[in-house]
């Protein structure tokens, strides 16, 4: 148990508050890791208990966002963006209108807060970067960042949750003038605007990776994955992903360049992307110096849709694309990209990990699967639905002090999954 571990059991206070700072998008370093202890490496056959419900938060498929003092959501109201706060028994504290939702097909929500300190951090469908009090709700700053860098979106319009670095808050357009920019996240003030790389926004939330002595931001757009210095907003390497085909015949769908919306996943140098619709999954090793990326190995089975992918132990979990409805789990080697196993269970979904175990949902009927990490198996140990809400299961699960929060449609559900 490392110092500030031990100093919160002598204090009586839980660690797992002060891990998840900031609150965000798939976990504190955005790998859908959750640092967390003490959970349930078993539910009973009825599933976990749930402990509150809370409904009318709008209609989205973004995540939960909790800092250990109340939860954070997004939700989409007639066609307006909304974020709520809700209280850790489950009661709606306040909700505050932030910027116009996306007008197209699939508008519902997608921007999972990012809460840093006493300020939450959001991006509506229509691109309206806003920094919210979380105390009253009352909007500190707003940027109208689509029309303000004269952002180029895709065919499902801006996804992106916002990336909280330092003092910077980034935000993603894409188009002619900019690809990337970085906002003061007291003011909102533009601190650094990247080269334009002249293409169109995909669906990927940004982390940032520490790496050869630079702090590189990482994310997919339409066609690259680029890194970019978080200190200047130099664009450091990019990689044409959205045209990659390393092995003849390989019929890739003619949207799957336009649709990327995995995190890339990071260890010890080396960087993993995949995307769905028969696309082809990358590692790639970086230079020491941070500078560059290589090849180092494809694969074309776990090409994941929506869901993300977790990194434990050495290999990769996450579920596949076979059509827009159906989907395999699967497992790889991460230093060789070896298949290890991929197997049925319901269809593709969601994916995040805690204490050692995964948790995935698919997404049609809404099973949540406790599945321990076996690089040999499927290793389904307990299994429960999730029986409130409208629509696909497409939200991420998210865990905050042993309370695992689905989301599903309008309505938040939160589980009880520690240990008594």
């Amino acid at each position: 148990m490392k110092p500030f571990q031990l100093l919160c059991c002598f204090l009586g206070l839980s660690y797992a508050v002060f891990s998840q700072s900031p609150a965000q998008w798939r976990g504190p370093e955005r790998s859908g890791i959750y640092n967390e202890n003490n959970l349930l490496k078993e539910w009973p056959a009825v599933g976990p208990a749930m402990i509150w419900s809370a409904e009318g938060i709008g209609k989205g498929n973004s995540s939960a966002a909790a800092d250990g003092k109340a939860v954070y959501v997004t939700g989409m109201k007639d066609s307006t963006d909304i974020l709520t706060a809700i209280s850790l028994d489950g009661k709606i504290l306040w909700q505050t209108p932030f910027g116009p939702s996306f007008s197209g097909s699939f508008p519902d929500t997608r921007t999972t807060p990012t809460v840093d300190g006493d300020l939450v951090y959001v991006i509506s469908g229509g691109g309206t970067v806003a920094c919210v009090n979380k105390t009253d709700g009352k909007i500190k700053w707003s940027v109208k960042g689509l029309e303000k860098f004269s952002g180029k979106f895709g065919q499902w319009g801006v996804c992106e949750s916002p990336l909280v670095a330092g003092n910077k808050v980034i935000y993603t357009p894409a188009g002619q003038k900019t690809t990337m920019v970085a906002l003061d996240k007291n003011t909102g003030e533009t601190i650094w605007q990247s080269a334009s790389l002249n293409d169109t926004g995909s669906y990927v939330s940004p982390r940032l990776i520490k790496y050869g002595n630079k702090d590189i931001i990482v994310t997919i757009i339409n066609k690259y994955l680029m890194g970019v210095d978080l200190d200047n907003g130099n664009i450091l390497w990019t990689f044409d992903y959205g045209t990659y085909m390393p092995e003849q015949g390989l019929k890739i769908w003619p949207g799957a360049p336009k649709t990327n919306a995995i995190t890339p996943l990071f260890d010890n140098g080396c960087l993993y992307i995949t995307g769905g619709y028969n696309h082809v999954g990358v590692m790639f090793r970086i230079s020491d110096d941070g500078s560059r990326i290589t090849k180092v190995w494809t694969d074309t089975v776990l090409d994941c849709h929506h869901g993300g992918v977790v990194l434990l132990d050495g290999y990769i979990y996450g579920s596949n694309w076979i059509n827009n409805g159906l989907g395999n789990w699967c497992c790889l080697d991460w230093k060789t990209g070896k298949l290890m196993w991929q197997e049925k269970w319901f269809t593709k979904g969601p994916i995040i990990s805690a204490d050692g175990m995964l948790y995935c949902q698919e997404e049609k009927t809404g099973n949540v699967g406790l599945v321990k990490p076996d690089p040999q198996k499927f290793t389904l140990i307990s299994s429960f639905k999730a029986p409130l809400g409208k629509g696909p299961y497409w939200a991420h699960p998210s865990i905050s002090n042993g309370i695992l929060y689905i989301r599903h449609g309008d309505v938040l559900m939160a589980y009880d999954i520690r240990k008594k």
